[in-house]
């Protein structure tokens, strides 16, 4: 499936990667899915798509962003649209589709070998473009997340359940962490702090 040879080129949907990882009860550890993955090949880059309510002081989504940042991933974010549905439900739009297909077509020219983190079918058209360009296309979800149109276009499916135990977070590592978070106090604003 991979060559060690190859350059490699991960390109992440944030959301659809973060449903799929809900649904095996697990979260990614960001930094062992890049060791993965860079042991697979030349790992050129990896790029992390999400949107982002702009207007909230802040978001749960914040800290993931900025540690990407910091640790060799190129994240690319743009502001969501909120909206109120039919129902008078509050809804939050944020596509990052085209961003990340355009990035995947100019990337292609200097990689070998693409990999997709989502099951999203409306990527089908863009792994069949990258393909056309004598590229390998891998798409990694899990088989009751990916369209089966994706899943039949790819190179190969890389099934994420059968990579938990090499790029999920450790249990027992976020526990300690949420508890060492609970024993810390507060810092005040005045020495630098936000304020809790």
């Amino acid at each position: 499936m991979f060559d060690d040879r190859e350059k490699i080129a991960l390109f992440i949907d944030g959301a659809n990667l973060y449903a799929t990882a809900k649904s095996l009860g697990v979260d990614i550890d960001y930094r062992r899915l890049l060791k993965e993955f860079g042991a697979k090949g030349y790992l050129l880059r990896a790029s992390y798509y999400t949107a982002m309510l702009e207007d909230q002081e802040y978001s749960s989504i914040r800290p993931l962003i900025d540690w990407l940042a910091y640790n060799g991933y190129r994240v690319v974010t743009k502001p969501a649209k909120e909206y109120v549905d039919q129902a008078g439900r509050r809804k939050v739009r944020g596509n990052m589709d085209i961003d990340l297909a355009v990035d995947a077509m100019e990337t292609a020219e200097h990689v070998d070998h693409l990999v997709l983190f989502s099951g999203d079918g409306d990527f089908r058209p863009l792994v069949e473009a990258i393909q056309r360009k004598g590229r390998k296309v891998s798409v990694a979800s899990t088989v009751s997340m990916v369209a089966d149109e994706l899943r039949r276009q790819a190179d190969n499916f890389i099934d994420l359940a059968t990579l938990v135990a090499r790029i999920g977070r450790d249990p027992a590592e976020r526990a300690a962490r949420l508890a060492d978070r609970a024993e810390r106090p507060p810092i005040p604003e005045s020495q630098g702090g936000h304020g809790e």
